[in-house]
C-alpha cells in the first residue's frame, strides 16, 4: 500500500471477498458495494443543490441588473456567458480528470495515489487560475467585438468580464476542491461552502447596486467575493481532512505520473467544453444579429435553462464517480447498473423541470425583467429548449460512463462531431436561408438526439472491450 500523508487517520476497511481495501470517512462513501439507488441520490442531491447554488450567483447578476438598472445592463452581463464559459471550461473539464484519477486511486485503495492526486490538482488550479486573469483581461474586447456584441453594451459587458476573471483564480480552486471531495463520494460540503457564498453574492448585489449604483461593475465584484469565499472554505476543509485526501501545503508540487493522468482525462473533456462554447459563442453572435431585446430575453431564457441543465449535470457527474470507483475496484458488473440507474433519474430530472420550467416561463422570466417583449422572445427560446432537455441529460451521462472507463478522447470526438460541428454547419446553412429565432434555437434538440445515439454506440463498443481485458486478466491471474 502507499503511503499516507503525514498525520492523516485512515483507515482501511474490507471492501469485498477478494481482500480489497477501500477507505471510509465520515463524509465519504463506498461506491462499490450496497444499495446503489440510495447512494446514486445521496451523492446526486448535494451536488445537484451545490450546481443550482452556484449558478444561483450568476443569477443574482442578472436579475439585479435586470431589475434596478435595466435591460442594456441585463444584456451586457448577458452577452459575456458564452466567452466566459469558452475561456474556463477548458481547466473545468481538467478537473473532471481529476476527479476519475483520484476516484479510480481510492477504488483501489492506492492512498499514495490519491495523495499526488490532490496535491497535483489543487497546485495545477492556482497556477491556471493566475494564467487566466491575464488571458480574460486581454482578450476580453477583442472576442466580445469578433462576437458582434451591440454598441451600446460592449463597454459595460467588457468591464463586467475584465472584473470577472479576478476570480479565476478563486473559481478554479473551488471546482478542483469539489471534484477531490467528489471523488471521495463528498458532496455535502461542497454544497454548505456554497449556501454560505450564495448568501454574501446576493448581499453584495443589491448593496453595490441599489446602494452605490455601481451596476455592473457592483454585481462583478460581488460575484468574485462570494468565489473567494467559497475557494477559501473549501481549502481550510481539504487541509483539516481527516481523510486520505487531506491537503497538506509544504507537499504542494506537481507529480509528473499524477498529472499525465488528470490531462489524459480531463484535456479532451476540456477541449470539448471549449470546442462546444465556440458553437455556443457562434448562435450567441446570431442572437446578438436580433438586437439588445432579443439578446435580453436569452440572456434570461438560458439562465433558467442552466438550473434545469445543472440538475441533469450533477447525474452527470454521478456517472463519472460511480463508474470510476468501480472501475478501480474492478467491479464490472455493477458499472452497467450504474449507467441504468443514473439514465432513469437524468431522464426524469430532463422531462420534470425541462417542462415545469417551461410552463411557469411567463412567471420565471418575469423575475428577470418587467418588459413583456423580452419575456416574449425567451419563452420563443424555452419551448425549443427546455421541453426537450433530458436529450442533453442522456448525452451527457453516456459521456460520463465512457469517461469513467477511462476513455476520454472518443466522447469528445463524439460530442463535438454529433453536437457542436452540426450547429457550426447548421448556422452557415439552414439558419442562413431561414434567419429565424426559431431555425436557430431547433439545432439544440436536434444535435442532442444525434449525439447520445452516438455515445449509446459507443457506450456498448468500450464496454465490451474492457470487460473482455477484465476477463482475460483474472484467467491470466487463475492460472
Amino acid at each position: 500500500m502507499g503511503r499516507m500523508g503525514e498525520g492523516s487517520s485512515l483507515f482501511f476497511a474490507r471492501a469485498d471477498g477478494k481482500g480489497k481495501a477501500s477507505m471510509k470517512r465520515t463524509y465519504e462513501m463506498d461506491m462499490c458495494n450496497g444499495p446503489l439507488f440510495s447512494k446514486i441520490l445521496l451523492f446526486a442531491l448535494p451536488l445537484m443543490c451545490s450546481g443550482i447554488l452556484q449558478l444561483l450567483f450568476n443569477a443574482a447578476d442578472i436579475i439585479v441588473v435586470g431589475r434596478y438598472t435595466g435591460s442594456d445592463a441585463l444584456a451586457a452581463v448577458g452577452s459575456t456567458t458564452s466567452l466566459i464559459n469558452l475561456l474556463v471550461n477548458l481547466f473545468i473539464g481538467i478537473s473532471v480528470g481529476a476527479n476519475v484519477m483520484i476516484a479510480r486511486s481510492y477504488g483501489a485503495g492506492d492512498a499514495d495515489g490519491v495523495h499526488k492526486g490532490v496535491h497535483t490538482a489543487i497546485l495545477s488550479a492556482a497556477v491556471s487560475g493566475l494564467a487566466m486573469i491575464f488571458i480574460g483581461i486581454l482578450l476580453s474586447r477583442p472576442m466580445l467585438e469578433w462576437m458582434g456584441t451591440p454598441a451600446n453594451i460592449i463597454d459595460q459587458a467588457t468591464l463586467y468580464i475584465r472584473i470577472f476573471f479576478l476570480g479565476m483564480p478563486a473559481l478554479l480552486l473551488y471546482n478542483f476542491g469539489a471534484a477531490i471531495l467528489r471523488a471521495v463520494g463528498d458532496t455535502r460540503r461542497p454544497l454548505y461552502f456554497l449556501i454560505i457564498a450564495g448568501v454574501v453574492n446576493v448581499l453584495f448585489n443589491l448593496f453595490f447596486v441599489i446602494v452605490f449604483h455601481m451596476g455592473v461593475a457592483g454585481v462583478a465584484i460581488a460575484t468574485i467575493i462570494s468565489q473567494y469565499i467559497s475557494a477559501t472554505l473549501i481549502l481550510i476543509c481539504l487541509t483539516k481532512n481527516e481523510g486520505v485526501c487531506r491537503l497538506m501545503p509544504k507537499e504542494l508540487r506537481i507529480h509528473k505520473e499524477q498529472l499525465a493522468e488528470i490531462l489524459r482525462i480531463g484535456l479532451p473533456a476540456g477541449l470539448q467544453g471549449v470546442i462546444f462554447n465556440i458553437s455556443n459563442v457562434l448562435i450567441q453572435s446570431s442572437v446578438n444579429s436580433f438586437g439588445s431585446v432579443v439578446v435580453a430575453g436569452n440572456t434570461a431564457a438560458s439562465n433558467i435553462e442552466g438550473f434545469v441543465y445543472t440538475s441533469m449535470n450533477a447525474v452527470y457527474q454521478t456517472s463519472l464517480s460511480f463508474t470510476s470507483q468501480n472501475m478501480g475496484a474492478h467491479n464490472y458488473k455493477r458499472i452497467d447498473r450504474v449507467l441504468m440507474e443514473c439514465l432513469a433519474l437524468v431522464s426524469a430530472i430532463g422531462l420534470i423541470m425541462g417542462i415545469g420550467a417551461y410552463l411557469l416561463g411567463h412567471q420565471l422570466l418575469s423575475i428577470y425583467t418587467t418588459e413583456a417583449e423580452v419575456v416574449a422572445f425567451g419563452l420563443q427560446r424555452m419551448v425549443l429548449v427546455c421541453v426537450p432537455y433530458f436529450l442533453c441529460g442522456i448525452m451527457d451521462v453516456l459521456a460520463g460512463s465512457i469517461r469513467g472507463l477511462g476513455y476520454s478522447i472518443l466522447p469528445m470526438v463524439v460530442s463535438l462531431t454529433g453536437a457542436c460541428l452540426f450547429r457550426i454547419v447548421w448556422i452557415y446553412t439552414i439558419f442562413q436561408w431561414q434567419h429565424t429565432q426559431f431555425s436557430l434555437y431547433i439545432s439544440y434538440p436536434i444535435s442532442w438526439f444525434l449525439t447520445l445515439s452516438a455515445h449509446l454506440i459507443c457506450y456498448f463498443i468500450v464496454r465490451k472491450k474492457v470487460f473482455r481485458q477484465a476477463s482475460l486478466a483474472e484467467q491470466i491471474s487463475h492460472a
